[in-house]
């Protein structure tokens, strides 16, 4: 009788132990593997195991394995974001980095776009909402009107550069994170130079943004937003042609190409045209990078008042201290780009 009760114990640590050994194994044996070095992985918000297990799936050794892992360290919610998959992951460590969140951090960048719709684009390219709940926290009027901008002037708000957030970054959290960075930018150094331009950083956000689409040239640009300054400070019109080129696509379409501005572009009807408009238009023509902006705030100091491209050196301009002298180097430009052929 004890020789069969001692066979049923050691059968059943038997059992147990193999039991034992499977759960040991679910847990601890390696369970993922990489063809590359690197594989990302997107977990959305709000999903369950089974709806994970099928994102992994692709990486898995063993679907039955995870699943027990998961059940033994009662493992049911995992964090949303972006994660690195590492080759020979076990089922512990995947859990754990899962379970604790260890999110990735993107490295989002963006430039000079021309709008909120192609910024939106450019940046749910790189974090977890699309464009269109990106276009619509940007585009929230109680926002926009309770931090001081308007519709017109609200790209301004998205200052150019590179900066590290999650990938499931929410639209409103990246929003309000660019408000934040916004004013890290406008510090009182740069507001008190604005203001010795007879400028606010929304009016010198938006003479940028006429600086910069004048010229490629890095170089020129505090030559150009000199001559823009010496022309407000004269109460002259600006007559800066990338605001008619502007104004006149926002209202016969988007795609038209324009070489050469005419006079059928000049007498567009617009705030933004500023052959017909003192002062600065209503809001941006498009997204002011820094250089642009740091041209307005440290100006070249000269006498011009006008300038016009230089046709030889493409990119470059001439510049005049006043109106005969422009309009000889005028003459010449169109006459170069009548020889060549331009005339729209």
């Amino acid at each position: 009788m004890k020789k069969k009760v001692f066979k049923i114990i050691l059968g059943l640590i038997l059992i147990f132990s193999i039991i034992a050994g499977v759960l040991l194994s679910s847990l601890f044996a390696p369970n993922i593997k990489t063809a590359d070095k690197k594989v990302y992985i997107d977990v959305p918000e709000h999903i369950g195991i089974d709806s994970l297990t099928h994102i992994l799936s692709p990486y898995l050794q063993s679907y039955q394995q995870f699943k027990w892992a998961a059940a033994i360290k009662r493992f049911k919610h995992p964090k949303a974001g972006r994660y690195l998959l590492k080759n020979n992951m076990n089922n512990n460590e995947l859990i754990n980095l899962l379970r604790i969140g260890k999110r990735l951090e993107v490295n989002l960048t963006f430039n000079n776009r021309n709008s909120l719709p192609e910024l939106a684009g450019a940046v749910s390219r790189q974090i977890q909402p699309d464009s269109l709940q990106l276009l619509q926290s940007m585009r929230d009027q109680n926002f926009i009107a309770q931090n001081g901008f308007t519709p017109d002037n609200i790209l301004l708000m998205y200052i150019p550069n590179t900066y590290r957030m999650y990938y499931n970054t929410t639209s409103d959290k990246f929003r309000n994170k660019m408000l934040n960075e916004y004013h890290k930018f406008w510090n009182k150094e740069r507001i008190a130079l604005a203001k010795k331009q007879g400028l606010n950083p929304i009016e010198a956000g938006i003479l940028a943004s006429i600086v910069q689409k004048e010229s490629t040239k890095t170089s020129e640009l505090p030559r150009i937003a000199g001559v823009y300054l010496n022309r407000l400070k004269k109460n002259m019109l600006l007559q800066a042609d990338p605001t008619v080129v502007f104004a006149y696509k926002q209202k016969y379409g988007k795609d038209l190409i324009i070489k050469r501005v005419l006079n059928k572009h000049k007498a567009v009807e617009s705030p933004y045209n500023t052959y017909k408009h003192r002062g600065l238009p209503p809001g941006p023509i498009c997204m002011p990078d820094i250089q642009a902006i740091e041209a307005v705030l440290h100006p070249e100091k000269h006498n011009y008042l006008y300038f016009v491209a230089d046709f030889d050196k493409p990119g470059y301009h001439i510049f005049s201290q006043n109106l005969s002298e422009h309009n000889r180097h005028a003459q010449t430009y169109h006459r170069n780009l009548n020889r060549s052929g331009i005339y729209h």
